[in-house]
């Protein structure tokens, strides 16, 4: 039987991934895991704000040369008909509406 990921597997997963967040590459490389499972504990996960911070706000070091960004960004997919994610969203790189899958990047910055 599958294993069921949790909040601590997949925080872990993003912490230590730093060039592929997919799904494949999570459930390609948690033991005991399919993609499937993953993706039904992200639809039905609450990931709230105040959560992410609470398991982040102690990695942050308070330093006038640090800096929190937040980047928005729409992945492109016009040509998908099927996948979940997918929502008509406006992009300012296309000036327009597009379909496609909006991802929020966070990056701390410490210059120390």
């Amino acid at each position: 039987m599958p294993k069921r990921p949790t909040r601590l597997d997949y925080c872990q997963y993003l912490l230590v991934s730093p060039i592929n967040y997919t799904l494949t590459n999570f459930s390609n490389h948690a033991e005991g895991m399919s993609h499937d499972a993953i993706t039904r504990f992200l639809r039905e996960e609450k990931m709230t704000p105040h959560l992410v911070w609470d398991n982040v706000r102690n990695l942050i070091a308070a330093d006038p040369e640090a800096y929190i960004v937040f980047d928005d960004t729409i992945i492109d997919k016009n040509s998908s008909h099927k996948i979940e994610l997918v929502r008509r969203k406006y992009s300012g790189n296309a000036h327009g509406i597009v379909k496609g899958i909006g991802v929020v990047t966070c990056v701390y910055v410490n210059l120390i």
